[in-house]
């Protein structure tokens, strides 16, 4: 599929909905689904960065999903931490960043030393940057920014008439990154489900009926395609 290559969103959100259902239908397990997922996920990210997409940002695992059954929650962890040993060793010969966007202290000791591992190891890549949002709400993300921003007041170091739309941007765990110009929910359903509320006010949204493990390269091309056929106008006539 032909799109053009001038015109690229230069960051993607994705929502990866219906690991769980597709696994269902194959009569597998829950896992099975999260890894599949994982599987496409690492194909989708390296097939954005080939075709010159700059920011992917995927929402992994949210702060809601910890009320999932314990055995599940268990398994993602697991999952996480196995794919973020491995992860950083190909993400790295493959010139993709990654970073990790969430609320991280809540995790494993084990967890977080992988996170930081892998964010070290790709931090001087010059490819795609690739978000995997992790324990991420989008009003937890701006609770803490509105603490970190309250303590700048009370220090002294900021005034509240200086409280600005880039302060509160340069607060989030996607400071100095552009807001995405595209979001894609597969599974079919309708909602953000907490997920970058304060980024994604003028993203262009996609709905995909389809699984995430089923998504591939051809509905990403089908997905920017449906992006540079819209006018974006930031609330403009």
């Amino acid at each position: 599929m032909e799109f053009d290559k001038q015109s690229l969103p230069k960051h993607v959100a994705i929502i990866m909905d219906g690991n769980r259902r597709w696994a269902k239908e194959q009569g597998k397990p829950a896992s099975f689904g999260h890894k599949t997922g994982a599987q496409t996920l690492e194909k989708i990210v390296r097939y954005a960065n080939k075709i010159g997409i700059e920011h992917i940002t995927a929402y992994a695992f949210s702060t809601e999903n910890w009320k999932r059954a314990e055995e599940e929650v268990k398994a993602l962890m697991a999952l996480f931490q196995s794919y973020l040993d491995d992860y950083a060793k190909r993400a790295d010969t493959e010139n993709i960043k990654v970073k990790i966007v969430g609320n991280i202290s809540e995790l494993s000791e084990k967890m977080q030393k992988s996170i930081h591992n892998c964010m070290e190891r790709t931090k001087n890549n010059t490819g795609i940057t690739f978000n995997i949002a992790l324990n991420y709400g989008g009003r937890d993300e701006l609770i803490k920014a509105i603490q970190k921003i309250s303590k700048e007041v009370k220090d002294g170091k900021l005034a509240i008439d200086d409280i600005t739309e880039e302060v509160v941007s340069n607060n989030l765990y996607t400071q100095g990154q552009p807001d995405p110009d595209l979001l894609i929910r597969t599974s079919g359903e309708l909602r953000l489900s907490n997920f970058l509320p304060w980024q994604l006010v003028y993203s262009e949204f996609l709905f995909v009926d389809k699984n995430w493990p089923d998504f591939d390269e051809e509905d990403l091309d089908k997905a920017i395609i449906e992006y540079q056929r819209r006018t974006r106008k930031f609330g403009a006539n």
